[in-house]
């Protein structure tokens, strides 16, 4: 099981990217997929995550309105839009998925997700 993410880079602060994470040797379906990031200095949070069905999702709350999750079931990818970037959204961004997990419950308890990816560097700059 692999999952990699990328699409990372530099932007100015007010510009936007879209991370992509893709698995292989598994499928998404049955499985929450979330986003999280670890800023520097700081431990590795939550940013935003599907439910195992995909219906629901959950935003932490300093992503919320900037941020969208979406996913391509057909491309076993997972996307992250990040849009109004700011230099505190400066981190390392991984993703993760854990079986049968709700939206809500990778944002209390995601950091235990039993596959991650290799993360991708977002670097904001002012």
């Amino acid at each position: 099981v692999q999952l990699q993410a990328y699409g990372g880079g530099l932007v100015q602060a007010g510009g936007f990217l879209r991370l992509s994470c893709k698995a292989s040797g598994l499928t998404f379906t049955n499985y929450a997929v979330g986003w999280f990031r670890q800023r520097p200095g700081r431990e590795r949070e939550f940013v935003a995550a599907f439910s195992w069905s995909g219906s629901t999702t959950a935003y932490a709350d300093s992503v919320k309105g900037r941020f969208t999750i979406s996913r391509n079931n057909a491309k076993n990818t997972v996307y992250l839009q990040m849009n109004g970037l700011t230099p505190d959204d400066t981190a390392v961004y991984y993703c993760a998925a854990d079986p049968f997990k709700t939206a809500q419950a990778m944002g209390v308890m995601g950091n235990k997700s039993l596959y991650w990816g290799q993360g991708t560097q977002v670097t904001v700059s002012s």
